[in-house]
């Protein structure tokens, strides 16, 4: 994803920022490593997440426990194309917790994590959800935000260590957990919904942004692996690629686009030209959290949309 510019952007980050504290000899549980928590004098616990997806729900679970800074937060940007600045590398300096996405999305956080004095507890999401047991050889999607089943094991983790960093509010914190967990449960339920009318049912996407929601609801992806590779990678899609994909629009052999709002390009914007020629319905769908949402009212709506395509 995007390889080159993130090579560079970690070489930056580590020669901008000095001193390598040692790791903590406690054992950490999957998808989280501990440390020393900063000093301070707030009575907040300080949260740094990677995105505003891991922020809103850090603050959700930790409601008034926290404060909580997301370091890319602005739904109209590209979030491959982030830039450290010195903002960042301060929050990330006096945080008690960081949640990061892992499995190569953003890898920024870890370049400033080592080169930072202090050693925070660590959340990576992707470990959560078990990246490390994927088969040999098989690709990781990255974009685990929209697997509830993974969120739900985040969540669980976040009010584990929340309640130990704020054991007054230990019992709040649990019971926000518990709520937003079964506010996910019903959203697996509305997945499994769409899944008993419409199993089998052949989609497309310009990245595989929503693939885990798309699949959860039994919807089979009929994009070539070529085409939404070249364009995750931010590379030329073959012609003869492009001209596949965009017949599965004109042959009307796909029932819906999932379209990545936030990276678009002449190709990308081709296939969405193919899918409104052809009256096939488009969800369009983000990698960041949209203004004016929550992480919950977020995915209710990414599943409203994609059931209500469905139903044309």
């Amino acid at each position: 994803m995007k390889a080159s510019f993130m090579k560079c952007l970690i070489a930056l980050v580590g020669i901008a920022m000095l001193g390598v504290s040692a790791c903590s000899g406690a054992t950490p549980s999957p998808g989280r490593t501990t440390g020393a928590s900063p000093a301070g004098t707030s009575t907040h616990v300080s949260v740094v997440a990677s995105t505003n997806v891991y922020g809103d729900i850090a603050k959700t679970v930790g409601g008034s426990a926290v404060t909580v800074t997301s370091i890319i937060d602005n739904p109209e940007k590209d979030p491959h194309e982030y830039q450290a600045d010195a903002q960042t590398r301060l929050a990330l300096s006096k945080a008690q917790l960081v949640i990061e996405n892992g499995g190569g999305y953003d890898d920024f956080v870890d370049a400033m994590l080592e080169s930072a004095s202090s050693r925070p507890t660590l959340i990576n999401v992707a470990d959560l959800a078990g990246r490390n047991r994927q088969p040999a050889g098989a690709e990781f999607n990255e974009h685990v935000w929209y697997d509830f089943r993974t969120v739900e094991k985040l969540t669980t983790q976040l009010a584990t260590d929340l309640s130990a960093a704020a054991p007054a509010q230990a019992a709040t914190i649990r019971a926000n957990g518990a709520a937003f967990n079964s506010r996910l449960t019903k959203l697996q339920q509305q997945e499994g919904a769409i899944k008993a009318e419409h199993a089998g049912d052949p989609v497309a996407i310009t990245e595989p942004v929503p693939l885990y929601l798309l699949e959860a609801a039994g919807l089979v992806n009929k994009t070539p692996g070529k085409f939404s590779e070249a364009i995750e990678e931010d590379t030329d899609v073959p012609p003869a690629i492009l001209k596949q994909t965009e017949d599965l629009f004109d042959k009307h052999q796909v029932r819906l686009l999932a379209y990545n709002e936030q990276t678009t390009g002449p190709q990308t914007e081709a296939l969405l030209a193919a899918a409104k020629r052809n009256n096939i319905p488009v969800v369009p769908v983000t990698e960041t959290l949209p203004a004016g949402q929550t992480y919950l009212s977020w995915m209710q709506a990414n599943l409203d949309a994609v059931s209500a395509a469905l139903d044309r």
